[in-house]
């Protein structure tokens, strides 16, 4: 079999709809290997054997609610000869396949952020690396134990060839080795996020960085080499066979070939983003991008590509669209270029670039030495300004502007797509997310696209408020009586001052609603930490009785109350609704009517809650209902009238009465106790499509936030609180709900370090940051900047 040692193109595989984040040689079949991406999916491909030498999808796996981001092969044993598959996503979920069922075998739950890196062992041993910070070692569907050390997302991780050896690399820039469970060394030496991991023997191994370094290191501590050739974040590396040899693919968008110490050979591809790469059994190396395209490059001269599809392949690379900024072309002048004669002077190695002036253009050729000639990779552009006049196209899709971000000090600026029918604040968040960028940012990028795409924005759509019970004038559960205004408290409408709330409201002429130019900066943070709790206190006492009664008149017969009983919650709901006027206290027969009338019928028990919710606010009721069995039987009961499949009006009051609880020691003690339980069973009310829910169950983690203030030792709580915060901004649209969660996420960092980091690794900054620069009410915009500043 002939070998040109220098790679061609095999074959390009249209295989994903999304950017393709992992690939992995399989177990089986032969030749075949394992695909993962954004599109949430696992692929098996095939060779094929038609003449084009390419691949076909055997399998596809489905299991993930998110983005897939890696994956890796279980080694075959006596109950799965063909071996597993494992995969982990967006959706803190390790899921678990075999090739013969798309569903998954099982899946692996523990981690509470994105699973981004995995790795399999001898015995059955998975490891698995979080942006939680952590990695855990599974072993079938539990896990063994939990490695914490890192201070930020553990991007890479590995088993070693040695039993009980593992290794984890991270953001926190440190690589570091664990033996049962325990950390053993801290490798430092990269300047940024360590990105990849790669074995070579039982004492060495690679790293890669977003330094646009590779290091090899010895076990016991030494950097042996370090490797530069990329010119942008490298985010993933394989070792051949032989232990010395390796590839490597980054941001700059190359693969680079290493042989014998040295970068032997770039491979340009029409993509930016490179993400993954492996090795199959017979040498070739299979290449995932940011374009969904899988490409198959190969040494041997029988399994290259077609000349037709070569040239395919190589006229798409031609029309790739180069920023001269990006670094990948080095330090270049436009102006001095010389023109296409320069061509014909051979390059002197492979890889080599040369730019030319084409009458006004400018373009990029790098020397390709098995075919000895230069090849087109792109046309090279300066900036917005050339863009203006007609669509752009970047990685296969057309955009009025492909703007270049220069916001790393020091590295290398980054490609941002726009269309002027894009929200600019938008598009800026999604960009800073995708590229792991401090929020910090957002206002610059957002202000940059306006002004270099003459201003073109959108106005948000107004917010439409509907009650989701009842129409106007009727009884609402758990409402009170007078209206809401913008001035109003920020938790309870009560009209207390809120700073930025002027009676104007108004946006500047010729802005956008979200433009930061029309925000006033909080010189001081009145919104957490926030240790007071917040409670529904407002009522209407007359609709509420008038509703009780109508439907005590329609309720079974063994479910009636007497003429007695209504008698004891009318005098228990006038003394509980205002506590500060009443001077009565409620009786042990008033308490114990509520209690056994609250497990009324699901169909008609609200009006009774909402008098439970009142209620609890009493010292009396608090002591009686939250204290001792009765506590736990309380606790319970509002719990299952909180299912997400329940009805809204019981979720919404179950939330509430729990809020109010807070307000007395017993109910405080109460909740702390049941904390787990609680805060998993309000999280899953998140799927529920209603404000007043998300309001209420964005005060409960308010409420829980306030008692953890100043206890750094509950930090398993607070990540709770963190956890659950975090999902809920995922889906709540409310701008109230939105704000209660960040006074929320204020106070569960508010001096503690610890949970300052835990929230930096979930990636709090990133995804509060499109609320910085809202300004209607302007407390959300006041409270997530101040929120912002604390975590950086």
């Amino acid at each position: 079999m002939a070998c040109s040692n220098t790679y061609r193109l095999r074959c390009s595989l249209p295989a994903h709809e999304m950017d393709v984040r992992g690939l992995v040689a399989a177990a089986y079949p032969d030749g075949a290997f394992v695909s993962v991406s954004r599109d949430r999916t696992a692929r098996v491909w095939v060779p094929n054997s038609s003449e084009n030498m390419g691949f076909t999808e055997m399998h596809c796996m489905n299991g993930h609610a998110n983005f897939v981001s890696c994956v890796c092969i279980i080694a075959p044993t006596e109950t799965y000869p063909r071996g597993l598959v494992a995969t982990g996503g967006h959706d803190n979920n390790i899921c678990v396949f075999s090739l013969d069922r798309p569903d998954p075998l099982f899946t692996l739950k523990g981690h509470k952020n994105t699973v981004c890196t995995l790795s399999a062992g001898k015995f059955g041993t998975l490891l698995s690396g979080s942006w939680d910070t952590t990695a855990k070692v599974w072993l079938s569907d539990k896990c063994m134990m939990t490695l914490q050390g890192h201070t930020a997302a553990v991007w890479a991780v590995v088993i070693l060839p040695e039993q009980g050896l593992m290794l984890s690399g991270s953001a926190d820039k440190t690589i570091k080795l664990w033996k049962a469970g325990h950390c053993e060394k801290t490798y430092t030496g990269h300047e940024d996020c360590v990105r990849g991991l790669a074995v070579i023997s039982d004492v060495e191994f690679f790293s890669c960085s977003n330094d646009a370094s590779i290091r090899r290191w010895m076990v016991t501590g030494e950097c042996v080499q370090v490797y530069y050739g990329h010119t942008n974040y490298i985010y993933s590396i394989a070792v051949f066979p032989n232990g010395q040899d390796f590839i490597s693919t980054g941001e700059d968008r190359t693969v680079r070939v290493w042989k014998k110490g040295e970068c032997s050979q770039t491979v340009r591809l029409p993509a930016q983003s490179v993400w993954c790469c492996c090795i199959l059994p017979n040498g070739d190396i299979a290449i995932g991008a940011s374009d969904g395209i899988i490409r198959v490059f190969t040494e041997s001269e029988d399994r290259v590509a077609s000349a037709q599809d070569l040239q395919a392949f190589e006229d798409e690379l031609s029309k790739a669209i180069i920023d001269p900024k990006t670094g990948d072309l080095g330090d270049i002048k436009i102006e001095e270029l010389p023109g296409r004669e320069h061509l014909d002077e051979p390059g002197n190695r492979d890889g080599q670039t040369r730019l030319i002036k084409e009458g006004s253009n400018v373009e990029a050729y790098q020397w390709s030495m098995s075919d000895g000639r230069w090849v087109k990779i792109g046309d090279v552009v300066g900036g917005s300004s050339t863009q203006s006049s007609k669509r752009v196209m970047y990685e296969g899709k057309e955009y009025d502007f492909v703007f270049t971000i220069d916001v790393n000090e020091g590295g290398p600026p980054m490609k941002l797509p726009y269309n002027v029918t894009d929200d600019p604040w938008l598009t800026a968040h999604n960009f800073l997310q995708k590229n792991d960028l401090s929020p910090m940012f957002l206002d610059q990028v957002a202000n940059f696209i306006i002004e270099n795409s003459k201003g073109h924005t959108l106005e948000p759509a107004p917010a439409i408020a509907a009650d989701p019970f009842t129409g106007g004038g009727r009884y609402i559960p758990g409402s009170g009586g007078g209206s809401q205004g913008f001035g109003a408290d920020p938790f309870t409408g009560a009209g207390r001052y809120v700073p930025g709330s002027g009676s104007t409201g108004t946006v500047p002429s010729g802005g956008s609603a979200y433009s930061s130019a029309s925000l006033q900066k909080a010189t001081t943070n009145i919104y957490f930490p926030n240790t007071d709790g917040v409670m529904f206190e407002q009522a209407n006492a007359i609709q509420i009785l008038g509703k009780l009664r109508e439907l005590n008149n329609t309720a079974p017969e063994d479910h009636k109350l007497s003429e007695g009983a209504l008698d004891c919650l009318k005098k228990l709901l006038l003394v509980v609704t205002d506590l500060n006027l009443s001077q009565e206290q409620p009786t042990a027969d008033q308490i114990t009517v509520l209690w056994r009338t609250s497990h009324w019928p699901e169909d008609i028990v609200f009006p009774v809650l909402d008098i439970l919710r009142l209620a609890v606010r009493h010292p009396e009721v608090n002591a009686q209902l939250c204290g001792g069995t009765e506590g736990a039987s309380l606790c319970n009961h509002l719990l299952g009238l909180m299912f997400p499949e329940g009805r809204p009006a019981n979720q919404l009051l179950a939330l509430r009465t729990l809020c109010n609880c807070f307000s007395g020691s017993h109910g405080r003690a109460l909740l702390l106790g049941q904390r787990d339980a609680v805060l998993s069973r309000a999280g899953d009310l998140c799927t529920v499509c209603n404000k007043n829910i998300h309001v209420a169950l964005a005060t409960l983690v308010l409420n829980y936030a306030g008692r953890l203030y100043g206890q750094p030792a509950e930090i398993e709580a607070k990540a709770q609180c963190l956890s659950v915060a975090s999902t809920a901004l995922e889906v709540v649209q409310d701008k109230e709900a939105v704000f209660r969660l960040l006074v929320a996420l204020g106070t569960t960092v508010a001096g503690d370090s610890t949970a300052k980091d835990l929230a930096r690794s979930l990636g709090v900054k990133s995804q509060i940051s499109k609320y910085a620069s809202v300004s209607d009410p302007a407390k959300v915009g006041e409270c997530c900047r101040l929120l912002i500043d604390e975590l950086q």
